[in-house]
């Protein structure tokens, strides 16, 4: 069987590297919309009609976010590609696999790290895996592990690669050591960075928003726009915070909701979350441009906002009203003050956030919000403002908690700031 395929017409020329090199280590970070991951779908599938000895493993650290990401991706370039015909689709278990010669993608979460070392080929060897999303991977020691079981003898010209993809959130991480930095990383490495520029399907809006990004958020655009490491001086939420893959029905305590707008450069937010103690278990909602109040009262209907309390930016009444009279009539406006927002970031403190993939707005947004600095470079109590809408949406849902006196009403300035003081803040 013969198939005749032009890849280098399907991405931008800085990834044609990915179908050239025989490096051990591919790591490759991006920023927003670079087009990295379906870069990676592309290296999958040719990978997989290139070499006949070759299966896949792609790995994220929580499985539950695989078919709607990686397995996903690879089904559209199979289809954008004219392949459908050859390939078989499977969700459980969640496989892809190559009709006429039986070779197959797998896909495996790094709950259980020992669990992925057994998976085994029926037809080849495992000798790709492709790490999508590494920023999330928890600890370098369970990386290895895996790495180290994907071994073996492969035919003569084989050789085996792993494909490491992610945005760089912080410079702290171990991919920055391991793979990046020249006095430390691993021999046999590829390592290269991207950004939107690479990525020729992006509409004008889109654009428009990246350039905006970088005049309001000079912090968050240094990940999100130009694919740089993420600064780890300055955080606000600093320790406070990381991602989880947990079940929001297995716990138990008091649910929150809250919605920040916006509409053309800021996204409408909106989080939902439990509190539990000094946990806040963050766990979906939406992050969206350009909302109009009709659809933003369907999205927030979908996503479970039709019971319940909803507490809104008080600046604005007349979005408040609309939500209402289009069945969201659990919305209300949060009460406001002298450095309301300030203490109610200082409060936020007070938690450990537990964030789900599906809140992940609100984790790229708390691994880039930081203090503003003075003019002599140190750092203020005074966060920055720029892209916090996630956080602003959370702090508002957090209002009966933290700002509401037993009578319902909002508490006066005074009020406020001995709150604050009592949490030891």
């Amino acid at each position: 069987m013969r198939i005749n395929l032009d890849f280098h017409k399907a991405v931008d020329q800085d990834y044609y590297k990915l179908f050239s090199s025989h490096s051990l280590f591919i790591a490759l970070k991006g920023a927003r919309a670079s087009g990295k991951s379906v870069a990676g779908a592309y290296k999958v599938v040719y990978d997989i009609l290139r070499y006949p000895y070759c299966n896949w493993l792609v790995i994220r650290q929580f499985q539950t976010t695989q078919r709607n990401s990686t397995f996903s991706t690879i089904r559209l370039v199979v289809h954008l590609l004219g392949l459908d015909d050859f390939f078989k689709f499977t969700v459980s278990p969640l496989e892809i696999t190559f009709i006429p010669t039986g070779q197959k993608v797998y896909f495996r979460g790094m709950d259980d790290p020992m669990k992925i070392t057994s998976v085994r080929a029926d037809v080849g060897m495992i000798c790709r895996t492709w790490w999508e999303e590494a920023y999330e991977l928890r600890n370098l020691d369970d990386f290895n592990t895996v790495i180290e079981s994907i071994r073996g003898e492969l035919p003569e010209g084989g050789f085996y690669q792993h494909l490491i993809t992610f945005n760089p959130w912080s410079e702290q991480h171990w991919l920055k050591s391991e793979f990046f930095d020249e006095a430390t990383k691993r021999s046999d490495v590829l390592s290269f960075t991207t950004t939107y520029h690479n990525n020729h399907h992006l509409d004008d809006t889109f654009i428009k928003s990246m350039k905006e990004m970088v005049k309001r958020n000079p912090n968050r655009a240094r990940v999100a726009v130009f694919g740089d490491w993420g600064i780890s001086e300055g955080l606000v939420f600093d320790g406070l915070f990381e991602m989880e893959d947990f079940d929001p029905k297995a716990i138990t305590g008091r649910q929150i909701m809250g919605i920040d707008f916006g509409f053309t450069n800021d996204p409408t937010a909106f989080v939902k979350a439990i509190v539990k103690g000094n946990d806040i278990y963050v766990y979906g909602g939406f992050y969206k441009h350009g909302l109009l109040n009709e659809p933003m009262a369907r999205l927030i209907a979908q996503n479970g906002g039709l019971s319940g309390q909803i507490y809104a930016d008080s600046a604005k009444p007349r979005t408040i009203a609309e939500l209402r009279t289009h069945g969201i009539r659990g919305v209300r406006p949060v009460g406001k003050g002298k450095d309301s927002n300030v203490q109610r970031m200082e409060f936020m403190k007070n938690y450990k956030f537990h964030i789900h993939p599906s809140a992940r707005p609100l984790f790229e947004e708390m691994s880039t919000f930081t203090y503003k600095k003075d003019k002599y470079g140190k750092f203020l109590n005074i966060p920055e403002d720029g892209d916090d809408h996630a956080i602003q949406a959370l702090g508002y849902a957090l209002e009966p908690v933290i700002f509401t006196n037993k009578d319902g009403s909002y508490m006066n300035y005074r009020q406020r700031v001995q709150a604050v003081k009592e949490i030891g803040l």
